[in-house]
């Protein structure tokens, strides 16, 4: 059987709070909620989520993942100071 992604996987300290705000920015919407996990997606039927999982300790070094997101180029960081990349779609990048 191939392995396939399931999905990205994000630690944070508020899961409904960190959720809400990538569901947001992605324009999708919350898929399961539990004391320990939140996944967010387009719909049930997508390949990949995003899982929100709970740590305690605080972020002190770069990411060592981040995401990318199709529009024109800008570093943003969510609320808990992840950082992640606006970018332009592919079909307008030359070369």
């Amino acid at each position: 059987m191939p392995v396939s992604l399931h999905h990205i996987v994000i630690d944070a300290h508020d899961l409904p709070a960190l959720a809400r705000f990538w569901a947001e920015v992605l324009r999708w919407r919350i898929l399961s909620e539990r004391e320990r996990e939140v996944v967010i997606g387009p719909d049930e039927t997508a390949p990949v989520g995003i899982c929100f999982m709970p740590v305690t300790d605080r972020k002190v070094v770069k990411n060592r993942l981040h995401l990318d997101l199709t529009w024109s180029w800008t570093m943003l960081s969510d609320p808990e100071e992840n950082e992640f990349c606006v970018v332009r779609p592919k079909e307008t990048l030359i070369g």
